[in-house]
């Protein structure tokens, strides 16, 4: 009987198994998102986050132990020089599933994983912080200016008011200068 055992064994030896993970986790520290099925994926996501956080470790000791897992230099040295600077602030959580739906020729469940930092579409920025305000009565200096500014309006708005009958005023005595040269034309006409 298998109680309690957790071990996805993904239908291989374990020399197989353990070659094919760290195959797809090199691949995914190199392009940061790799196409694969759900149960690979969650396999890999077992296996790669140890690593990652062993990373922020930037010692000879840590980089032979990652190095003994992954086999692959140039996936090492991506791991420490760049996604180990990225993820430095992040307490876990380093890969995100995004299920994609079924494989065509088996009805396998398909999915990416990805590093969480890496998507520029998921990741949020930190929201501003909205300044609070409280409901209180105003002080009295606030009153005062308050009340000086409405005074200001008001005295803006009889100028604006005299301003415009100004400028009206020379049209109305245009428009009346004009009316009876108009009706001499009028008159003319009914004179002939």
């Amino acid at each position: 009987m298998r109680h309690g055992k957790k071990f996805n064994h993904l239908g291989r030896k374990s020399a197989h198994r353990k070659a094919m993970l760290a195959n797809m986790a090199s691949s995914l520290i190199m392009h940061k998102r790799i196409n694969t099925t759900v149960a690979k994926a969650k396999a890999l996501r077992k296996f790669v986050e140890p690593l990652i956080t062993k990373s922020k470790d930037d010692s000879t000791q840590s980089r032979r132990v990652v190095f003994s897992y992954l086999r692959d230099k140039n996936a090492v040295s991506e791991l420490y020089r760049e996604v180990a600077i990225k993820i430095a602030d992040r307490p876990g959580g380093y890969t995100r599933i995004l299920k994609t739906g079924n494989r065509l020729g088996d009805n396998a469940e398909m999915c990416f994983i990805e590093l969480v930092d890496y998507n520029e579409n998921r990741t949020t920025e930190p929201k501003k912080a909205v300044k609070k305000t409280r409901r209180r009565k105003p002080s009295v200096k606030k009153k005062e200016t308050v009340a000086t500014e409405a005074l200001v309006t008001e005295e803006e708005k009889a100028e604006a008011k005299v301003e415009v009958k100004a400028k009206a005023a020379p049209k109305a005595e245009a428009k009346t200068k004009e009316a009876p040269k108009k009706e001499d034309k009028s008159d003319k006409e009914a004179e002939k």
